[in-house]
């Protein structure tokens, strides 16, 4: 897929998937804006040519109106979103606190809210937002109830905006996947079968194709990327 001369923002940039999106945009033509709440990337992530935002907390409307005001003027424009920030927590409504409720909503909903709300002033007709909810937000099991709330918030949050860009031909869809194999998941789960997750580099190429011209008619899908899990 092309997306030669797009100008895409993407959070979570300095994570796995993040560097595997920025890493598959560049490929495939793009120039990139990195925008993440860590102050840069950790060793090892290579960002390439992206122009790189760290110290943003995206889960403050003002934080993030300002990030994106930086991508754009760095990218002298903005025609795609990617909004990948967020956690994860396992935690039993038993043994844990309204606390976690309360950061994962933070994290997973409120930052593609905000980024999403900053971006639309500069979406041009015919844009791309792409978001990252969660197969266990489907249904949710015995721990997940936090994390799967979010995730839904994600869901519902893409279904409805998707509804109100359609006069623009913005479109607006969301990746479901499952286990991503990650490092911080390989050490959480070190038993698992890895093969069977799903690769952050997969991910990175259904985004990609989301982003394109190829993608167009495709709007308010919730996707699921969950390679065997």
């Amino acid at each position: 897929m092309s997306l030669t001369g797009k100008r895409i923002a993407i959070t979570g940039a300095f994570g796995s998937l993040g560097a595997a999106v920025v890493q598959t945009a560049l490929a495939a033509g793009a120039r990139v804006a990195a925008i993440d709440r860590a102050e840069a990337p950790p060793a090892g992530i290579d960002l390439g040519a992206a122009e790189c935002f760290g110290g943003v907390d995206l889960a403050d409307a003002d934080q993030a109106k300002a990030a994106i005001g930086k991508a754009v003027t760095a990218m002298g424009g903005l025609d795609a979103l990617v909004n990948i920030a967020g956690t994860f927590r396992f935690e039993t409504l038993a043994d844990g606190g309204a606390g976690t409720w309360d950061l994962l909503y933070r994290v997973n909903l409120r930052t593609a809210v905000a980024a999403s709300k900053a971006a639309l002033a500069h979406l041009p007709d015919g844009g791309r937002i792409v978001n990252i909810g969660a197969a266990g937000a489907l249904k949710a099991g015995a721990g997940m109830g936090a994390y799967a709330a979010s995730k839904s918030g994600v869901m519902r949050l893409t279904e409805s905006l998707a509804e109100e860009l359609k006069s623009r031909s913005i479109t607006v869809n969301a990746l479901l996947p499952s286990i991503i194999d990650t490092p911080p998941n390989r050490k959480d789960m070190p038993k698992a079968d890895f093969d069977k997750w799903v690769k952050p580099a997969q991910l990175a190429d259904v985004i990609v194709f989301l982003l394109s011209e190829q993608a167009s008619a495709i709007t308010g899908a919730l996707i699921p990327v969950t390679g065997r899990v």
